[in-house]
Formats: structure tokens, sequence, C-alpha cells
């Protein structure tokens, strides 16, 4: 995808007037070629230049089986990219007077606590944003991933059970449930629900016109895209491409980790604000140059992840969290950038600085590999980089690890000790509670096995199959769920006294949706 240089009409440009390098001159025709290729259902992607949107279009359909196309307004779920979103509006509140970064968060919510009382007492808005607070990688996503029945207050609440993995501000770990702390402010202070103040103060002032901020507010949208992904193999990522049920998605009490659907267009819009520093096209501002300037700054160090010889030029020499943002370099140069992912939506939104130039890629469905070749395919082009077949390398990358994880997960089904249980199943069955997660219930079915039940995520339920000795999967009715290993702890008298839980794409080191689960039973088993 090297660009084909129009110079003779550079040439023609008159001095005053700005020039851009142009998007590249066969994308059209590129990523729709890529995306049949690898079965992409629909692909969105906005690009600005010196404050002009080049290129904002979609490529195929909103929906499998379905012939609406995809097109520039089309809202895409958008995931973690929507952190710069909360940290924006977090910004319009600094630049009013009413917060500041390094407030402690109880200084405007005095009910809010940490698992630590000095933690509870130290930790400031800055730190909410920075994946600095000790908290493990993900944990306490299953409040609100699929979804959930808590409301977000509820959520907040029960962050003081989570017990930290570090200490406080010593290591970098990406959070979401701290984004829901952060929401919760901004409502605490504004006396308005997050949804409502970003729509108003962030997305319809900086002019993203079809963006939504609410889920019911999303499914009136009839031009939105359907999330997608391979579910029928053994492992995520595998098999053929299908649609899921497009309220699979992070929870409203997640929203403002993660919580947006945007259009090209809206995205066009958006990064014309980052570019610009926070200023409106009509001379008003979002947020002022200083508060652009904060967020963009480096906070948290991140460690590095080591890539393959033919990943290698993608592997940045320095990498840190900023608020919201994720800066590191790229072949000398400074970039700005996040990715987001939900139930069968991806999106990456990059930033180059210094060549004023920011773009940004949504997908209807889970091929990360095409998302991040069309990501370096683009920042070799404004970056005058020769053709390196990013799109192929990232593909056989991905290929290649979902193959690894596939072997893995086969060779744990053949590996169990041939071994029954302790305990006849109905010993197994009762209430149990997590500090932080809540009740979980495990029940027997109508055939006599065991069943589980999510009380506080809706639709989260299934069958309970023994694995070995006292350890047992789930088996959820919803596909898009991974299945878990729930192991069973019992005394000398044969009772059971506790459980643990991990999720069987955790162990594959594929995602981090249950974090230590340690279940207590809560009533006698009947």
């Amino acid at each position: 995808m090297k660009p084909i240089r129009l110079l003779a009409l550079s040439l023609m440009l008159s001095a005053a007037t700005p020039v851009w390098a142009d998007p590249p001159a066969d994308i059209v025709q590129s990523v729709e070629a890529l995306r049949q290729k690898i079965g992409a259902p629909g692909v969105s992607i906005a690009i600005v230049e010196d404050g002009k949107t080049t290129l904002s279009r979609g490529w195929g359909v909103r929906k499998l089986g379905e012939k609406a196309p995809v097109d520039a307004q089309t809202i895409f779920q958008t995931g973690s990219t929507g952190k710069a979103m909360t940290a924006a509006a977090l910004a319009v509140l600094v630049d009013e007077g009413k917060i500041a970064w390094d407030d402690p968060v109880i200084k405007h919510m005095p009910w809010f606590r940490m698992n630590d009382p000095w933690v509870t007492r130290e930790i400031t808005i800055r730190d909410l944003l920075v994946h600095r607070s000790g908290l493990g990688l993900g944990q306490g996503d299953l409040m609100f991933v699929p979804r959930t029945n808590l409301t977000r207050k509820q959520t907040v609440e029960r962050v003081a059970h989570l017990k930290p993995k570090t200490s406080f501000r010593s290591a970098y770990a990406y959070d979401n449930i701290l984004y829901a702390v952060a929401g919760q402010l901004i409502e605490e202070v504004t006396g308005q629900r997050w949804e409502d103040f970003i729509r108003a103060r962030v997305l319809r002032a900086g002019g993203m016109k079809n963006a939504t901020s609410d889920s019911e507010e999303r499914f009136a949208v009839a031009n939105r895209s359907w999330p997608h992904a391979r579910l029928s193999g053994p492992l995520r990522g595998l098999g053929d491409q299908q649609a899921l049920n497009e309220r699979d998605e992070l929870g409203r009490n997640g929203a403002p980790a993660g919580g947006l659907a945007l259009s090209a267009d809206d995205m066009a819009a958006w990064l014309k604000i980052q570019l610009a520093h926070g200023a409106l096209p009509d001379g008003k501002r979002l947020f002022s140059e200083k508060q652009a300037a904060e967020m963009w700054a480096p906070v948290t160090p991140m460690p590095i992840t080591q890539l393959p010889d033919q990943l290698k030029p993608a592997q940045p020499t320095q990498q840190a969290y900023a608020l919201g943002w994720q800066v590191q370099d790229y072949r000398g140069h400074r970039i700005i950038s996040h990715g987001g992912g939900v139930f069968g939506s991806i999106t990456r939104v990059v930033i180059i600085p210094d060549k004023n130039v920011a773009f940004a890629i949504m997908m209807n469905s889970e091929e990360s590999g095409m998302l991040l070749g069309l990501t370096y395919e683009l920042l070799d082009h404004y970056l005058d980089q020769p053709d390196y077949g990013w799109t192929t390398k990232w593909q056989d990358w991905y290929a290649a690890r979902l193959e690894g994880g596939r072997a893995f997960l086969e060779q744990k089904a053949a590996s169990p000790v041939k071994s029954g249980p302790s305990l006849p199943l109905t010993g197994y069955a009762g209430r149990y509670r997590d500090p932080w997660y809540g009740d979980i219930v495990i029940g027997q079915g109508a055939n006599g096995g065991l069943t589980i039940d999510f009380t506080s995520t809706p639709r989260m339920a299934g069958r309970l199959e023994h694995w070995q000795y006292d350890s047992f999967v789930t088996k959820f009715d919803d596909p898009a769920i991974e299945p878990a290993y729930v192991t069973f702890s019992l005394d000398a008298d044969g009772k059971v006294t506790g459980a643990k839980m991990k999720a069987v794409s955790q162990i594959a080191d594929f995602s981090w949706d249950y974090h230590d689960l340690d279940l207590k039973p809560v009533e006698d088993k009947k």
C-alpha cells in the first residue's frame, strides 16, 4: 500500500494552502480485497490530515446475511478507545475548576473505598486513569463484562473488596474498573450520569452527531453495525464468522471504560479535536491546550511485549500510559494511540503529532490481524516507509497464536486424570459468594447434572460438567461466553468449604474475564 505521489497536483497548490500526503491511492480497493480475503463483515476508516478529513467511509455490511452497507455514518462499538473521551470529560471539569487531576478521589466521593485504607486516602483522579492502582490485569471485569444487574454505584462500592496484586503506584496493570469509578465521579460532581454528560459536553459539543453513549440510544440507531466473532472452533477466533447478540457488550456500568459507539464521520471530528489540542472548528474549545498536553503526557511506564523477528519494527523502545492514551515510539516518531474491543467489535485510534495526521479503523468483527495490519500500513504510508507487508505478517502471527492456543486446549482436553468427583453431585450444589462479584448458584439440572448461574450477570448460566477430581468446567448456554474451570475444596469430613474459578482462555493466555473468584458457601446445601 505505497502512495502514488500526486506531485503535479502538489505543485499547483498555492503556498498558503495546507499540503498533506493523501491516503494511499489504492486504499479503497486494497481494504475491500483484504476484507473479502479474511471474511470480515464490515470495516470503517477515518483519516484526518492537517485538520481536513481526507477519508471517511465504510466497506462491507453491517451484519452478515443482510445487504445494508457500512458507510461513513454507520456507528461501531469502539471499546476502550472511549477511555480518552472519559478523560476529556474530566478535562472539561478541570478547566471549569470543579476538579483537579491530583485531587484525592474521596474529596469528591467521600464514600469511595479501595481495599487498603491508605490507598483510599491517597488515590487521585489521575490514578484512576493510568493503570497503576495495584489492581491486577482486568481485575473486577466480571462485574460488568459482558453485562450486569448492578448499578454503577454498586459496582464502584464493590471495588473495596478487590485485593491488590501489587503495591500502589509500583507497576502497570490494565484495568477497566477504575474508569467506572471515574464515570461515577463525573456523576457525583455534576449531578448528571456519565452517559448524559459525555453526550452533551464531549460528543455533541465536539461535532460527533451520530455517536451514542447509551446502549438503548445505540439500539435505536438503524445505521449501526452488529458484532461478529468466530466461535465454532475449539477456541475463540477459530471457526466460521457469525453474528453475535448485539446486546453482548461491555455492561453499562463499565461504559466509561469503553461503552461509546461512533461512526467514521464522528471519529474524524474527534481526531480533528485531538490534532488541534482541544480547539473546535468554530474557534471555541472543547478543552484547553493545557489539558490537551496533560492527557498526552506519559505517566505509567508500560512493559514492552517482545515481538517475533518479522514484527520487530512494531516493537517500541519506550511505552507509557497517559490519561486515556498510550504513548510510544515507532520508527523514530512519537505515536499517541489506543485500541478498543468489546464482544465482536474492535477499533484502533492512532495520532502522529509531528505529521499532523490521525486515523481510526473500526471493525464489526474480531479480526485483530487485519486491524493491526491496516494500522501499520497506514503508519508506514504517512512516515514514508517502504512496503513491509504488515497485513500478511500480522495475520500470520495471529494465526500461529491461535493455533498454539488450540493445541494447548486440545492437550488439556486429552489429559484429565481419569477420576470421579469426591462427592455425589448434589454435594456441590448450593449458593456461593465471592466478596467482589457476589453470588453464584450451583444447582441440579433436570438430567441430574449440575447447573451454574452467575446471578449478577443476566443470561450467564449453563451446565457444570465434571473435569477431574473435584474440578468442573462450565458450559455456558451463550457460546460467546468462554468457559471456566471451577475447583472445589473439601474439609476432612468431605464438606465443601469453597471453590476457586479461573477462565479456560485465561489459562491459555487469551483473555482475563474471570479473575481469582474465591467462592465460599453461604447456605447449607440440600
